[in-house]
């Protein structure tokens, strides 16, 4: 299986998680995957009374100097740590 199938079954992955992810991750994720789907940042960042879309916007900023496959890896091994960390807090 290549790197783009690797990243694209884990983007599925995610959405079953059973407890959502904390906000810090959502934004690491978030910011992972518009790098390896989109490239840099094109858009300029929004006011700050869009908190929300502000954070996203900082989040994917944040990781701009990654290649699109290192932000697929990235991606790949955050989605891995929330899966083992939700495994273990369940047998815990």
């Amino acid at each position: 299986m290549g790197l783009k199938e690797d990243f694209e079954e884990h983007a599925e992955k995610v959405k079953k998680l059973t407890a959502s992810p904390s906000n810090e991750d959502m934004l690491i994720l978030y910011g992972l995957y518009k790098q390896a789907t989109v490239g840099p940042v094109t858009t300029s960042r929004p006011g700050m009374f869009s908190m929300k879309e502000r954070a996203k916007w900082d989040a994917w900023k944040a990781v701009e100097g990654k290649s699109t496959d290192e932000a697929m890896s990235d991606y790949i091994t955050k989605v891995k740590q929330l899966f083992e960390a939700e495994a273990s807090s369940a047998s815990a």
